[in-house]
């Protein structure tokens, strides 16, 4: 078990009024208008909504590589001014460099940091052991699969023990039995290391099976439509929980808020 790192800090995030306006050629274009979400510490938040809504748009702006046109946002109490060490980021793609090996890719993350790599390298391998990749080690991103890449990239976002994790449709790219794979894969690393996750995805199953509370926005401009709990308990399996009847009213909820938004549009 990997024991935390004494600088952790609490994970939490507060949205408020937040909206984003961009230039493009043509006109202005409205990215988000007026959201306000909060997390709570070792709390795990899916985010749903259609195509082009901001879901990543809000991810980047709460992670600091985006600045909102209005609005604050706070991570651990303190403003976010830019990219912090108390985040770490999981993007669809695992954007691994061909040429380094697997654990040459998880201490990346170190060393654009300026950390001492030899500080780190016990630490990744004991990631690389709890995401199943131990044996790995010196292979290169070639010679795994895809959900084995997605691993990778979820080691090397942990690597710096951040309290915060921003997951931008990490398993999109992945075939459907890989996918609920990584789910599950996922749900267990979570329960280890209660990182407080921000979950972006389209799937509205995903959604539920992951979350402690699923957020869903509107069509463009991204608006908070609701933010629905839920309710099952952990650890949660995939065959005994899909067919069940507050599953599917839990989709039926979030899916009745996406079409009615979507009417309305």
């Amino acid at each position: 078990m990997i024991v935390p790192h004494a600088a952790d800090g609490v994970g939490t995030i507060s949205v408020a009024d937040v909206s984003l306006v961009y230039p493009s050629r043509r006109a202005t274009v409205q990215a988000l208008q007026g959201i306000s979400l909060k997390a709570g510490q070792g709390e795990f938040v899916s985010v749903v909504g259609p195509s082009g809504c901001g879901k990543s748009t809000l991810l980047k702006i709460i992670a600091g590589l985006l600045m909102p046109t209005t609005g604050s946002v706070m991570v651990d109490g303190a403003p976010v001014r830019g990219p912090g060490g108390n985040v770490g980021i999981v993007f669809q793609s695992p954007l691994l460099m061909a040429w380094r090996t697997v654990l040459q890719n998880v201490l990346l993350q170190v060393e654009i940091r300026g950390l001492r790599v030899s500080d780190y390298r016990e630490r990744a391998l004991q990631l690389l052991d709890l995401v199943g990749l131990k044996g790995f080690e010196h292979s290169y991103p070639h010679e795994l699969s895809g959900g084995m890449q997605q691993r990778v990239g979820l080691c090397r976002a942990l690597i710096h023990d951040p309290p915060l994790l921003m997951m931008d449709e990490p398993f999109g790219a992945l075939d459907a039995m890989t996918r609920e794979q990584m789910n599950v894969e996922l749900q267990r690393v979570w329960l280890q290391s209660r990182k407080t996750v921000l979950f972006i995805t389209h799937s509205i199953s995903e959604a539920i099976f992951l979350g402690d509370r699923v957020v869903v926005m509107s069509p463009r401009p991204g608006r908070l439509l609701a933010d629905i709990a839920v309710d099952f308990e952990r650890p949660r399996a995939l065959d005994g929980l899909i067919g069940t009847s507050r599953f599917a009213e839990l989709s039926r909820q979030i899916r009745g808020h996406l079409n009615a938004a979507s009417a309305v549009e």
